[in-house]
Formats: structure tokens, sequence, C-alpha cells
């Protein structure tokens, strides 16, 4: 009775690891993406481009903690 439960649990622990790990990449991809169009405003399109990349790739960790608990 108590083996699921813990089981559960932990699962579920990685999950929100993952989650906070992820919002955490995205805060800092952000911060240094508005940090560097600040410096070189002519880059700004570039630096978007691959700050979204980053952030797909950022999230994309959440997506497979998921998949690997259920």
């Amino acid at each position: 009775m108590l083996m699921p439960i813990l089981a559960e649990l932990q699962g579920n622990l990685h999950v929100a690891a993952a989650a906070a790990a992820a919002a955490i990449g995205v805060g800092m991809i952000g911060m240094r993406a508005s940090e560097a169009v600040g410096r070189n405003p002519g880059a700004a399109t570039k630096i978007l481009v691959q700050a979204i990349l980053s952030t797909a790739f950022a999230e994309g960790i959440v997506f497979f903690a998921i998949f690997l608990v259920r």
C-alpha cells in the first residue's frame, strides 16, 4: 500500500523539478535576449530567433519528463 504511493510521489517530484528548471531556463533566456537586444538593436531578429528556439528546447525537457512518468 505504501510503495505505490511513494513511487507516484517520486515521479511527480521529478516532473516538478523539470518544470521548475525549465521555468528558470526560460527566464534566463529572456533576460539574456533582452540584454543582447539592448546592446545591439540591429541584431534583434537574429536574437529573437535564437531565443525562441532555446525556449522551445528548454520547455521540451518538461514534456520528456511527463512522458517518462506516464
